[in-house]
């Protein structure tokens, strides 16, 4: 093979192509579709108030929201954050005001300012997740539901919901039961056969998944020999997990190719978020990246139309999955 054969072979060929001409576009399932792949990772940007100072968040496919439960939590004690060698743990709490609030006070900025906004909710039973679902049900400017079930399940010994393909499948199905809109399971990568999962989700109703939330971590100080975290473990995000995600996106995709998957994990550059894509991701979401820089998201939705265009593709759709042996 010669150099513009072996050059060619990894582009996608034909005419060239001027960025300003790149499709963004993603359909996520029949009845979502972005204008861009580029999200925000639960957690990490508030309800998007605070991050639209350093840039219009409108720019951005959606908007997911911190997750929200029924009842206001206060969250775990401090210390709740520490950095490790590539990424860093937290071990938050999910503090948040309680559905009634969020509706009253964050949404409406939201709408406003007119933001996709992908409502991420939690609970420690089935019917905490309905509920939620319920009080969304026709909610404003609301475009899809991210059921964040990596939580302990308070009717099963406390396992987490997504540790287990019945517990997935009975916290899914409340909520893709009285949800009008898209429902997107989140799911944790602290399992065996993470695709056994996305399946139980989706016979349950899920129009997706979004992998991978963070993995369970701990760190000691070796001078006080206490953990860094008060909770004593807490979530790895960061780059450190990022070829987690890449193979958690793989194995889902492999088992459910027509399954929506929004991948995230450790996602900090443009090649980022299409190696997550070849994995077989629809959408990408930035998280932890935000931390340490408030326009990675941003930035990374500006460069996605050149990198696209040098490499010879029209859409982001072309190379879904299209990683090769």
């Amino acid at each position: 093979m010669t150099d513009a054969t072996r050059s060619d072979s990894r582009r996608g060929g034909g005419s060239e192509i001027d960025p300003a001409d790149v499709d963004l576009r993603v359909a996520l399932g029949d009845k979502l579709a972005l204008r861009n792949p580029i999200v925000t990772g639960s957690g990490t940007f508030a309800s998007g108030q605070e991050v639209d100072r350093f840039f219009d968040v409108r720019r951005l496919g959606a908007v997911v929201v911190k997750s929200v439960t029924v009842e206001p939590r206060r969250g775990l004690p401090t210390p709740r954050m520490a950095e490790t060698a590539a990424g860093m743990l937290n071990a938050i709490g999910l503090q948040n005001p309680g559905i009634d609030a969020w509706l009253a006070h964050d949404l409406p900025w939201l709408n406003s300012h007119r933001v996709p906004t992908i409502v991420s909710i939690a609970g420690n039973t089935t019917a905490e997740y309905r509920h939620l679902a319920e009080r969304l049900r026709d909610a404003p400017g609301v475009v899809a539901i991210e059921a964040n079930i990596s939580c302990p399940n308070v009717d099963d010994r406390d396992i987490v919901f997504a540790c287990r393909e019945e517990a997935t499948h009975e916290a899914i199905t409340q909520v893709a039961r009285v949800s009008s809109v898209p429902v997107f399971a989140k799911l944790t990568p602290d399992v065996t056969d993470i695709s056994l999962i996305a399946g139980a989700a989706h016979e349950a109703g899920a129009t997706g998944v979004s992998v991978i939330n963070t993995l369970l971590g701990m760190a000691i100080d070796t001078e006080t020999r206490r953990p860094k975290l008060a909770a004593i473990t807490g979530g790895l995000s960061g780059p450190a997990i990022k070829p987690i995600a890449v193979r958690a996106v793989h194995q889902i995709h492999e088992a459910h190719p027509q399954l929506p998957i929004i991948g995230m994990g450790g996602v900090r550059s443009v090649e980022d978020v299409v190696e997550l894509v070849l994995a077989g991701a629809s959408a990408v979401a930035v998280g932890t990246a935000t931390f340490t820089n408030p326009l990675a998201a941003l930035e990374i939705l500006e460069g996605l139309p050149s990198w696209l265009a040098e490499h010879g593709y029209a859409t982001l759709r072309q190379l879904r999955g299209a990683w090769r042996r």
